[in-house]
């Protein structure tokens, strides 16, 4: 049985989490197919990463943690980097992605949570860096988190391992909104993202990730300035229509 429910809604990729009476805990697995799900999402113009149940991801399965304590180095090594490719596929998805986060996020949930480029929480969400509680460290999720929180904030929450709330996270800049209406609050997001240019939404993610500067900045404005795609948007601005591309949203 997967561990992932993968649906398409016209322009939308839904990826979900399926486990929930394991609170969507990793698992080799679950690790598997998340990365095959995000090595290509097609022609789709954003991916709501969400996670079925009362919880979006509680981290590392127990039943996998407890496996792990009879690999060599050498093996843990390769557990570790599925993990890692796992999380850099979805960190580098060219298209944007989007966190629907509910219940707990703890661990690699919360890693998972710094590969989104829109992380929306319920108030009732819980985070925690918690890998020092089992006598581990964050190692794996750490390039992910460090540009998100930054290091005086992971001074912290990574050596103390302590929970913390959806208004701490929102407050240190794990996620971007904290929403009653968690729902309505995704809605309205993927409706901004599907306002923008599908081309020129991967260009703003390649630019994210990439930062040129000068000449090449400069070549990468007038590229998009002279596609198709950035015509058409010109002149429904300047027409005062919506652009071609919103018509399809």
């Amino acid at each position: 049985m997967s561990a992932l429910r993968i649906e398409r809604d016209r322009p939308l990729l839904r990826i979900t989490l399926a486990r929930p009476e394991r609170r969507n805990a990793f698992d080799a697995a679950l690790i598997g197919e998340l990365t095959e799900a995000f090595a290509d999402v097609g022609d789709a113009r954003a991916v709501l990463l969400a996670g079925d149940g009362e919880s979006f991801c509680a981290g590392a399965d127990v039943d996998w943690q407890r496996s792990a304590i009879d690999l060599s180095y050498e093996e843990n090594v390769e557990d570790a980097l599925r993990l890692y490719r796992m999380l850099e596929t979805i960190d580098t998805c060219p298209v944007p992605v989007v966190g629907r986060v509910q219940g707990y996020a703890l661990g690699g949930g919360s890693g998972l949570v710094c590969c989104t480029d829109v992380a929306v929480a319920a108030p009732d969400a819980v985070f925690a860096f918690s890998e020092v509680k089992l006598g581990i460290v964050p190692a794996v999720i750490s390039p992910f988190v460090f540009p998100r929180i930054g290091t005086a904030r992971a001074r912290r929450f990574f050596l103390t391992g302590e929970r913390f709330d959806a208004e701490t996270a929102l407050r240190i800049g794990l996620v971007h909104e904290v929403a009653p209406d968690l729902d309505g609050a995704i809605d309205r997001v993927v409706a901004e993202l599907l306002s923008a240019g599908p081309e020129a939404t991967r260009a703003a993610k390649r630019l994210i990730r990439e930062r040129p500067g000068g000449e090449e900045a400069a070549r990468l404005a007038a590229k998009l300035r002279t596609s198709p795609e950035g015509q058409e948007g010109l002149r429904a601005f300047l027409d005062k229509r919506r652009a071609s591309w919103a018509d399809g949203a």
